[in-house]
């Protein structure tokens, strides 16, 4: 593990983005795999590409109903990031310091089937600029694209981030506001290499790659962010239903 982000920085990338392989333990990643198998069935929501869950809930006209969020997406991930400094140089601060609630509120767990896929996108301006990714399961590429000057996007992605089981996934500043990411619908990811993937001497299974090729398996990753608009009003909905 690097001593801070700083060490884990993904250089050829612009402004800030972080990567660190095992970011938690095999056993951690069994529990938060089994918690999401185990959580009720109305928390899925169907989709044509793939299912998720939102936690604590969605959000309405960019907006989060205040409620904890559950311990299990709590420890060790949130934790952990918190107690991660952006460097040495200044231990107190981390990723969401300067988030408007010091720390993410939100949580979407994605679950990717072999050629299931996502399509390029921003996460938008509901967020406060910095989206922490841990990903379970199996390893993908995400791809990140850059933008026309008339909004629309370039045909091929500029960079391929691999994103490893228990791996932490850092986008912030200019990545997060000027780009757009996605994942392609394909169950192999080709041509892997130094030359193609941004985070490639950062991986921590860089002997899984070195034919250029990763199987896709069901993936599945959670998305943590600090949504900057909180209602209290999820607080009076809740005692009225148990008056």
């Amino acid at each position: 593990m690097p001593a801070s982000l700083q060490e884990a920085r993904i250089k050829s990338l612009p402004s800030s983005a972080f990567y660190i392989a095992d970011f938690i333990t095999p056993e951690e990643e069994d529990v938060l795999l089994n918690k999401i198998k185990t959580a009720p069935k109305p928390r899925w929501k169907i989709l044509t590409h793939r299912r998720l869950q939102t936690w604590p809930s969605d959000l309405t006209k960019n907006t989060l109903l205040h409620s904890p969020l559950p311990t299990w997406l709590v420890e060790p991930i949130i934790t952990r990031l918190l107690a991660y400094p952006l460097s040495t140089d200044n231990p107190q601060n981390h990723i969401f310091t300067k988030s408007s609630h010091g720390a993410p509120n939100h949580v979407l767990i994605n679950e990717y089937q072999p050629g299931q896929g996502i399509m390029p996108h921003k996460d938008g301006a509901a967020y406060f600029p910095a989206v922490c990714t841990v990903s379970l399961g199996s390893t993908l590429a995400l791809d990140i694209y850059a933008t026309n000057e008339d909004g629309t996007r370039e045909a091929e992605p500029r960079w391929k981030i691999l994103q490893e089981p228990r791996s932490l996934l850092i986008t912030t500043d200019d990545l997060y506001t000027d780009y757009m990411h996605g994942i392609a619908e394909i169950s192999e990811d080709l041509s892997l290499s130094r030359d193609t993937v941004a985070n490639w001497d950062l991986l921590g299974s860089l002997e899984s790659f070195t034919g250029g090729i990763s199987q896709r398996s069901l993936r599945t990753s959670l998305t943590y962010r600090d949504v900057i608009k909180v209602s209290k009003l999820g607080n009076k909905f809740a005692m009225f239903g148990k008056s």
